[in-house]
């Protein structure tokens, strides 16, 4: 088996270890954050395929992704679906009652919870998070609160970067890539 490349500090995988649910944010996240609108008034979204498939290594390593977002629709609701996201939460403004219930639907506490968001909304499920991100472009406030701010932006390869670290720290990241090689 061939080590990996990716690399983090001891420290940042140690306080990532334990991670059961991530909670994703949509738009600055898992998208660039711009609106785009067509000529019919349909809101168009752009989505990175390194993202995805890091949502779908979560998944395959036991860690269950969680999204919670403040719109809704057709694009987004297909992009989750092809992905086979279970937990969704959509137009959800005030994103903590969603972590809560769906914690609560898994059996989990927030000891094994992480997330990543880049806005003021994001702030109160991040804080409680044992392990919190941002992407690059967040919210100064965000990346403060977060003890890990990515590299790539949002939409740009930040959620795949925090789904990386997440697999690294659980152990299953090697395991994973090996099956690609």
């Amino acid at each position: 088996m061939t080590a990996p490349a990716l690399t983090h500090p001891p420290e940042l995988l140690l306080a990532a270890q334990g991670v059961r649910v991530a909670f994703f944010d949509v738009d600055g996240v898992l998208t660039d954050g711009g609106l785009y609108m067509s000529a019919e008034g349909e809101s168009l979204k752009r989505f990175n395929i390194l993202d995805g498939l890091g949502l779908k290594l979560l998944q395959r390593a036991g860690i269950a992704p969680v999204v919670i977002t403040g719109r809704d629709s057709k694009a987004l609701r297909g992009r989750l679906q092809a992905l086979d996201i279970v937990h969704v939460h959509y137009g959800i403004e005030e994103k903590l009652p969603a972590a809560e219930q769906t914690l609560k639907k898994l059996g989990l506490q927030w000891s094994q919870a992480a997330g990543i968001g880049d806005d003021w909304p994001d702030l109160p499920v991040l804080r409680r998070c044992a392990f919190a991100a941002a992407p690059a472009n967040a919210h100064g406030e965000v990346k403060a609160a977060a003890r890990y701010v990515t590299q790539a932006t949002g939409g740009h390869g930040a959620a795949r970067e925090f789904c990386d670290l997440l697999l690294l720290a659980g152990g299953r990241y090697a395991q994973l890539l090996e099956t690609y090689s």
